[in-house]
C-alpha cells in the first residue's frame, strides 16, 4: 500500500470566501472543487461490479439518500456528514447507507475484479496476517476457504438478497423494520469492510495505476467515519487496516 493518503474532502466552499483569496489561494480551491466533483462523477459510473441498487423516488430513503449526497458534495467534512439528521430514523439513516456502501464498493472491485483471480489471489486475504473463510448456513455451512473473486461474488450475492428481501429492507415506511435490522447491518458493513481490505492490501497498485487512489481512499473514509460514529464494528475487525485508518482518518 501507498503511505502516502490521498482524500477528496475540504470545508464548505463560500463564494464571499473565494473572492476575497488572492490568485493562488483561488486555483488550489479551484483545483479542489474540481477533484470533488471528479469523486462524485467516479462514482456515478454504471460500470459497477454488479448492478446499482436505487431508491424509490418519493420514499423516505430517495430524500434521505439526496440529502446525505448533498452533505458530501458540499464538501462538509466527513465527521458531520455521516451524523444522524435531526428527527430521522436511525434504521432508514442505516439503510440508505448500507446500499450506498454496496454500491460504492461494487464499483471498487469492479475496477480491480480483472486482476483478483485464482491464481493471483488463491484466498480471501488481507496479506499473510488476515483470511476469511465463507460461510452462509446454506451452501456453505461451515467456514470455507475460497479464492478472493468467488468469496467476493458471493458475499455481494448475499448481501444483495438482504437488500432485495422486503421483510428484512422495508421499501414502505408503512412496514417496520425488523428488530434483527441493526445487527443485520453490522453483518453486512463487516463483509463490505473485508472488500477494503483485500483491495487495498493486494490491488492498491491497480488503484493507482488508473488515477482513482483518492476516490477510493475518500470512500472509505466515509465508510470509517460512518461505522464509527455508530458503533457498528468491533476494533478486532478493524485491525487490517488499523494503521492506515489511524494515518487517513485523524482529523
Amino acid at each position: 500500500m501507498n503511505t502516502s493518503i490521498r482524500t477528496y474532502d475540504d470545508e464548505p466552499e463560500y463564494v464571499d470566501r473565494f473572492r476575497n483569496l488572492g490568485p493562488s489561494h483561488q486555483h488550489r480551491k479551484l483545483q479542489k472543487i474540481m477533484a470533488l466533483n471528479g469523486f462524485f462523477e467516479f462514482f456515478q459510473r454504471e460500470k459497477t461490479f454488479r448492478p446499482k441498487k436505487r431508491f424509490t423516488q418519493g420514499t423516505i430513503r430517495y430524500s434521505l439518500h439526496k440529502q446525505a449526497h448533498a452533505s458530501l458534495q458540499s464538501g462538509i467534512n466527513l465527521r458531520d456528514v455521516v451524523r444522524l439528521p435531526a428527527g430521522e430514523s436511525m434504521n432508514d439513516w442505516l439503510a440508505v447507507h448500507v446500499v450506498d456502501f454496496f454500491n460504492r464498493i461494487n464499483l471498487i472491485y469492479g475496477i480491480v475484479s480483472e486482476y483478483c483471480n485464482e491464481t493471483t489471489c488463491p484466498t480471501m486475504s488481507g496479506g499473510s496476517k488476515y483470511e476469511y473463510l465463507w460461510a452462509d448456513g446454506e451452501v456453505f455451512k461451515k467456514p470455507t476457504q475460497l479464492p478472493a473473486p468467488r468469496y467476493i461474488s458471493l458475499l455481494m450475492d448475499w448481501i444483495e438478497n438482504q437488500i432485495n428481501n422486503e421483510s428484512l429492507f422495508p421499501v414502505s415506511s408503512d412496514v417496520p423494520f425488523p428488530r434483527s435490522f441493526p445487527t443485520l447491518c453490522k453483518k453486512i458493513l463487516a463483509r463490505l469492510f473485508r472488500v477494503f481490505v483485500h483491495v487495498y492490501i493486494h490491488h492498491f497498485d491497480r488503484i493507482v495505476s488508473i488515477g482513482a487512489e483518492a476516490h477510493v481512499n475518500t470512500c472509505y473514509k466515509h465508510f470509517y467515519y460512518f461505522i464509527q460514529e455508530f458503533d457498528l464494528m468491533q476494533a478486532k475487525e478493524l485491525e487490517p487496516l488499523a494503521v492506515m485508518s489511524a494515518q487517513m482518518c485523524k482529523d
